[in-house]
């Protein structure tokens, strides 16, 4: 594991009162779950797996408002580098509230033609990097904390080529209850966010405008999400106020489903 080198050296960790791990943290909906957590108050730990420049910027426009992140390289689906990860979050700033586990990886394709090989990547990063984190979180989250794992709400609206993408996004949503009932007497929730189409670059990358338009009038709201839209139900769950909301896949997505 390696930690990216633009951090906000002027931290004083003393004065965190949450802190927040997001995975996935440097683009797209993850970059946004980590400037709302941050501009609500929380010290955020912009987790990314390649892109360090990426992280970088996000951790700057952290800063630069007035936040307090750091970024950290490690891949969810590694235990070892988890762990350090966690680590790192409780030697900057103190411990563990929040833990939002948005890295994911998604394959198109008829179910007859999927390279399977490309199924056992996006398993590897959406079921066992899922896990992986879930358990650090299981045992490091303090009392009032929060895991919010992502699924998506193609696991409802079950579209063509979506299959495998799905069936990985079934099994976080299958372990959601489980482990919350399994932190029973821990005060910790775990919940799941299920969006639907949302204007990311990973979601827009290979769509025709002609299907994005037809994606974007499906829900009754009649356009797409933003990643700002996902940002602030993750902040809610996360938060004192949604604290009694335990256990739940919450698909935001407008009415698609």
């Amino acid at each position: 594991m390696t930690t990216s080198t633009n951090t906000n050296t002027n931290q004083n960790t003393a004065a965190v009162a949450r802190v927040a791990i997001v995975t996935g943290g440097s683009r797209g909906i993850g970059r946004a779950v980590s400037q709302k957590l941050a501009e609500d108050g929380l010290a955020v730990v912009v987790n990314y797996a390649r892109d360090a420049s990426a992280a970088d910027e996000t951790v700057a426009a952290i800063t630069g408002a007035g936040g307090r992140a750091v970024a950290v390289q490690a891949d969810v689906a590694e235990e070892k580098e988890v762990a350090a990860l966690f680590d790192r979050a409780e030697e900057e700033f103190g411990g563990v509230d929040v833990v939002v586990n948005s890295a994911g990886r998604m394959t198109l394709s008829p179910i007859a033609d999927l390279d399977l090989a490309a199924l056992d990547a996006m398993h590897r990063t959406n079921i066992r990097g899922t896990f992986v984190v879930a358990q650090q979180a299981a045992r490091r989250l303090r009392a009032g904390g929060a895991f919010i794992g992502f699924s998506t709400s193609v696991v409802g609206a079950q579209f063509p080529t979506y299959g495998a993408y799905a069936a990985s996004k079934g099994a976080v949503e299958a372990m959601t209850m489980i482990l919350a009932r399994e932190l029973r007497g821990r005060d910790v929730t775990v919940n799941t966010v299920a969006p639907g189409p949302t204007a990311t670059d990973l979601f827009l990358d290979g769509k025709t405008p002609e299907q994005i338009d037809r994606l974007a009038k499906t829900p009754p709201l009649e356009r797409l999400g933003t990643p700002e839209d996902i940002a602030a139900v993750v902040a809610f769950l996360g938060s004192p106020a949604g604290h009694w909301v335990n256990g739940q896949v919450l698909r935001a997505n407008g009415g698609l489903v």
